[in-house]
């Protein structure tokens, strides 16, 4: 029996007023690295999946690993979700589709043997060792393929498959208590090559790790700064998309008066998108975890808030069209508003027109990770250097930038022409990471940015 079968077998009157079904298969890969030592080497293969169920607006969940017992499962997410109703249920229209998505991959790892991970990974570890002065340092490599079933109460049935690779490789120099780091970290739609062809760059960062022993660090204030386009990626992603998930939006009233339709943020230079129906990226599908088609979203236009990011529910409580935007990291766990592609598009000022004026600013690149908290910020820097007279100049001791999202917008001056995308990040949400993402912008321009030194 087909999982269309089982399916449509396990929903049949199921006494919900809405019910859907998911079911996944997953094969993963995952070497560690810590020091000279691999850690942890592991491939693992599962099957799964989850009823969701909502009356009077109450939501009922079980998740399984047997599919004999789909019925009962679904029974106890309706039983759920009838003990919790008390409202009316309100889910935005979605037009009902059936659908087998094939995947695309061009040199898929899942055809790569497990011995010729561990070599590729073994070869970055010793380039890693071989530059003078390392002390330590962390590799990760990961690849994931997830076959999805899903089908709902309303006729949709999707078929579609989720392939991705990432690494992470950094290495840590030490001087007595002095500790620096560099590194970096990629990802794919499974595409095996991103890990090939690694030795510059795996080598340039061991060598920047030690080089920041002997950089200075700044002191904190504020100062001209221009993102690259991988910092302002994580910058739009943490700053600006968090603050776009309707869920978060609805529920909080901070929020709502904070992120209303039209609010003007900053110049007509200001023009923030996010999408899974931008192709071929490691946010990037044809339906969310709801069988919602994606779409690409227009947050800001022209420095106006236009969009948010929406799952069924949330765009029915808040009378706006659903974005495909719900979204669950494995079947454990229920879909919920995420970001999937999230870039601030392409000015005309090439980084050389960024750079002019600039007498003394900090060219910020690279990223540790971010936060935010309502409209402010904060989020690190794997690089740093001093902009001298117009020139990026010497290294300095990576930095913070933190601040209020609102102000830093109205000083964001100068979009560069330059988008290029950081597909190496996975976004943490609800107890659900790390979710794959990718974010992306050219080079930005920000005037009396906070940052904090050493």
């Amino acid at each position: 029996m087909t999982y269309q079968d089982q399916i449509d077998d396990a929903l049949r009157d199921n006494g919900a007023d809405y019910c859907e079904v998911r079911i996944e298969e997953t094969d993963s890969t995952r070497l560690t690295y810590r020091g000279k030592e691999l850690e942890d080497i592991s491939q693992t293969s599962g099957r799964g999946g989850n009823v969701r169920a909502v009356i009077n607006g109450g939501w009922g969940f079980a998740s399984f690993n047997d599919l004999s017992d789909l019925e009962e499962k679904v029974s106890s997410a309706v039983e759920q979700a009838r003990l919790v109703g008390g409202e009316g249920t309100k889910l935005a229209d979605v037009e009902p589709v059936v659908d087998i998505v094939p995947p695309v991959i061009v040199n898929s790892a899942a055809e790569v043997p497990l011995d010729e991970k561990k070599r590729q990974m073994d070869h970055y570890n010793d380039l890693v060792w071989s530059v003078d002065g390392i002390q330590s340092s962390d590799i990760v490599y990961g690849d994931n393929r997830r076959r999805v079933a899903f089908g709902s109460s309303q006729g949709t049935y999707v078929e579609q498959e989720f392939n991705h690779v990432i690494t992470r490789i950094s290495a840590q120099a030490r001087e007595g208590g002095d500790v620096q780091q560099a590194g970096f970290s990629l990802g794919s739609l499974g595409d095996y090559s991103l890990v090939e062809d690694l030795d510059e760059k795996v080598v340039d960062a061991a060598k920047r790790a030690v080089g920041l022993l002997s950089a200075e660090a700044l002191t904190g204030g504020e100062r001209t700064v221009i993102l690259d386009p991988v910092l302002a990626g994580v910058f739009v992603h943490e700053a600006f998309g968090h603050l776009s998930e309707a869920d978060n939006v609805s529920e909080n009233d901070k929020l709502r008066d904070l992120m209303y339709m039209g609010r003007k943020f900053g110049g007509k230079h200001l023009n923030f998108t996010d999408g899974a129906a931008i192709p071929g990226l490691r946010g990037s599908y044809k339906y969310d975890d709801e069988g919602t088609p994606a779409v690409r979203t227009p947050l800001v236009r022209e420095g106006e808030l236009v969009g948010r990011l929406h799952s069924r529910e949330t765009a029915a409580m808040l009378g706006e069209e659903p974005t495909g935007n719900a979204r669950a990291i494995g079947f454990n766990f229920p879909p919920i508003v995420r970001m999937t592609n999230t870039i601030i598009e392409s000015g005309e000022a090439t980084l050389e027109d960024l750079l002019e004026g600039v007498d003394e600013g900090v060219y910020v690149a690279n990223w540790y990770g971010g936060m935010t908290q309502h409209e402010m910020f904060t989020f690190s820097s794997g690089e740093a250097y001093m902009i001298r007279n117009g020139k990026i100049e010497e290294a300095v001791r990576p930095v913070m930038l933190t601040g209020n999202l609102f102000n830093t917008l109205e000083n964001l001056d100068a979009i560069g022409n330059d988008l290029d995308m950081n597909q190496g990040g996975g976004c943490g949400k609800g107890g659900q990471m790390p979710l794959p993402v990718s974010n992306g912008s050219p080079h930005i321009r920000i005037r009396n940015c906070l940052i904090s030194g050493a």
